[in-house]
């Protein structure tokens, strides 16, 4: 099946493709959560500390984000598929080497060899579903690819969970490696293989600047969650910062950009990153602030946290598809406010939580949330890539996973840096520390609530990308006038 594409395959041939895709996204999206709960056993395993291990977590955080930008130019030079089939071999190798680690340097040098291979999955399938899905079905194509996107980093500390109690952490790793070997196969057997476009040499200063802009600022926002007025915090911060506006004029001053910038000039991308962004914030905080509350007030052990959160991820995956052809009859704007707007009620609901708040309670609220992100999740996604140009997309792909990127990252240190001031706070005033430590879990909750209305606002100024003809009618009308 390795045939040339230039045009939308029929919806039939597409399924091959997205199967290699959806293989290759999930194993990438359960690592991203798979290893948290297991620091304190790899902790006691190599008899090193917590700020060490730690970075086996940072480390791969921060090679996502320095390869992202990448994505785009390595496809259009040289083929999506092979690209593609390497990462994915990349990512494969990296989960083999961690398995097989005999130090903490060992497993922070593996996980970033995972992170570099990893980096690119994302947008490459994004990309690649826009270029085959048939045009009135983008949003039931996207809604199942955004199903590993949602389902694997809530089922991470159920799989981690599970292994740890039965077996040892390597097992996290090698479970990697058949999946990655049946992804790269189905990809050689059913990726098509696109038409390489003619490009320029490549973006040296892009090349340079992104990496450096994109992993510090990662680095700085990880470190903000210890403090963030730490040298290493303003370090992090400052120079990723100063790359970042060094990056962004060399960019819009490049005929062809490593990443395309000018796509912001779009209200209809702009208003629709901006959505996301909040509610990515919202979501991503519910899914540190949840187990974090149900170890520590509520006392239950890594495995039983995972089954609670595992109904989440269940009705976000039932959401998905519902919600792709729900975009592809009645776009992203209406959704978009759904969504965030039960977000919204459910971040309140959780901010009324106590050490008595039933199981059922919290179960409801998780659900409710998986829903309001199955509704926003891949509409969104799905809406800004018709507001790109259609021959930007492989170059915008990259930039909206960088972008996510930095702002997981913002999520998870700074909500938990807000909960950690908060129970300082609290504890001066009450000096019981499950009391303190309720009462921060509400106030953060209720901080991200007031996020989540941001971003109802912002939803209501969502507008529905105009498609060609009626861009090119609107030519012939301007034309016409003049």
């Amino acid at each position: 099946m390795n045939t040339k594409t230039k045009e939308k395959a029929p919806e039939k041939s597409v399924v091959g493709p997205i199967i290699a895709i959806i293989v290759g996204m999930f194993m990438v999206s359960l690592d991203s959560s798979v290893l948290n709960v297991a620091i304190p056993g790899i902790v006691k395993y190599f008899g090193s500390n917590l700020s060490t291990i730690q970075w086996t977590i940072t480390g791969y955080a921060l090679a996502l984000a320095a390869v992202i930008p990448l994505a785009g130019w390595m496809t259009d030079r040289f083929g999506t598929k092979r690209i593609f089939i390497i990462v994915i071999s990349l990512f494969t190798l990296g989960s083999a080497l961690c398995s097989m680690a005999t130090s903490p340097s060992q497993l922070i040098l593996f996980r970033v060899i995972q992170g570099i291979g990893g980096g690119m999955v994302m947008p490459i399938g994004i990309a690649t579903i826009f270029r085959i899905a048939p045009k009135d079905k983008l949003g039931s194509f996207m809604g199942l690819l955004g199903m590993p996107i949602l389902l694997a980093p809530t089922l991470g500390p159920v799989v981690s969970g599970y292994i740890l109690e039965y077996s040892s952490w390597h097992w996290i790793f090698r479970i990697n490696i058949p999946i990655g070997i049946i992804a790269i196969i189905v990809t050689y057997l059913f990726l098509p293989e696109f038409e390489r476009k003619e490009v320029p040499s490549l973006d040296i200063f892009g090349m340079i600047l992104a990496p450096i802009a994109f992993a510090m600022l990662v680095y700085g926002v990880n470190e903000g969650s210890k403090s963030w007025t730490s040298i290493n915090t303003i370090v992090g911060l400052v120079v990723g910062g100063i790359a970042l506006i060094i990056f962004i004029y060399v960019e819009l001053s490049q005929k062809e950009p490593l990443i395309e910038l000018k796509v912001f000039g779009s209200l209809e991308f702009l208003s629709g990153i901006a959505v996301l962004s909040i509610f990515q914030i919202t979501l991503f905080s519910v899914m540190i602030l949840a187990p974090l509350y149900l170890q520590s007030v509520k006392g239950f052990t890594t495995l039983h946290t995972g089954f609670i959160l595992l109904p989440q991820a269940l009705s976000a995956g039932i959401m998905m598809p519902i919600s792709g052809k729900l975009f592809d009859k009645i776009g992203a704007k209406p959704l978009a406010i759904t969504g965030v707007s039960i977000s919204a009620v459910v971040l309140f609901m959780l901010s009324k939580v106590s050490a008595t708040t039933s199981v059922t309670y919290i179960v409801l609220c998780l659900v409710a949330m998986g829903l309001g992100s199955g509704l926003v999740m891949m509409p969104i996604n799905s809406h800004m890539l018709q507001a790109a140009p259609k021959k930007l997309i492989s170059r915008v792909t990259p930039l909206t996973g960088a972008f996510q990127q930095v702002i997981f990252s913002f999520a998870i240190a700074g909500m938990t840096g807000f909960l950690t001031s908060r129970i300082t706070y609290h504890m001066a005033n009450t000096k019981n520390p499950l009391t303190a430590a309720i009462s921060s879990y509400d106030d953060t909750f209720l901080l991200c609530a007031c996020i989540a209305i941001v971003g109802i606002v912002l939803s209501i100024i969502i507008k529905k990308p105009k498609n060609k003809e009626e861009i090119d009618e609107d030519t012939k009308i301007s034309s016409m006038i003049g």
